[in-house]
C-alpha cells in the first residue's frame, strides 16, 4: 500500500510551536496550494488550503526557518482527523503528517537557503556564477602546469 503527498505551496500563517504534556514539539500550519488550471469564468486560479502537522525536529525546522507567505514544500502521508464532538456531530477532515520539508525558494528569492529538515541539499549554482568561476581559473593558471599520471587501472587503496 501506498500514501505519499507531495505539496508545494506557501504559508497561509507563521508556524506555531507547541509541546504535548511529555514535551514533544508539534507544529500545525496551512499550506496554500494553486491548481494547475484556471476557471473558465473567470479566469483566475483556484487555491486548495491543505492543513499540515509535524513533529518533534521537522516541527522545531519549520518554527526555526518559515514564516507567513514562504513557499515550502512537503513530504509527508494523508491522515484522517475525524473526531465527534461533546455534542455527538461527527466531523470528519484529512491532515498532511510531514515528515520531510524543503524551502520552495532560493536564498536570492528571499527564503533564506535551501535546506531540508533531513539535511542539506544545494541546488545547481546559477550558469552565470559557473561561467565566472571559469573564467577566474583560467585566469590563474591552465592545465600547464599539472602533470599527467598514467594508470594501470588498479585501485590505490
Amino acid at each position: 500500500m501506498l500514501n505519499k503527498v507531495i505539496i508545494m505551496g506557501r504559508l497561509t500563517a507563521d508556524p506555531e510551536l507547541k509541546q504535548t504534556p511529555s514535551g514533544i514539539a508539534t507544529c500545525r500550519f496551512s499550506v496554500a496550494v494553486n491548481r494547475n488550471y484556471t476557471s473558465k469564468e473567470t479566469g483566475e486560479r483556484q487555491t486548495d488550503f491543505i492543513n499540515v502537522v509535524a513533529w518533534r525536529n521537522t516541527a522545531e525546522f519549520i518554527n526555526r526557518y518559515f514564516s507567513k507567505g514562504k513557499m515550502i514544500i512537503v513530504e509527508g502521508s494523508l491522515r484522517n482527523n475525524n473526531y465527534t464532538d461533546k455534542n455527538g456531530v461527527k466531523h470528519y477532515s484529512m491532515d498532511v503528517q510531514a515528515y520531510n520539508v524543503n524551502f520552495g525558494e532560493s536564498k536570492s528569492s528571499g527564503d533564506g537557503g535551501n535546506a531540508s529538515a533531513a539535511g542539506y541539499a544545494f541546488a545547481d549554482p546559477p550558469k552565470s556564477a559557473v561561467s565566472t568561476a571559469n573564467q577566474e581559473s583560467a585566469a590563474i593558471g591552465g592545465l600547464e602546469d599539472f602533470e599527467e599520471i598514467l594508470s594501470d587501472g588498479e585501485v590505490p587503496f
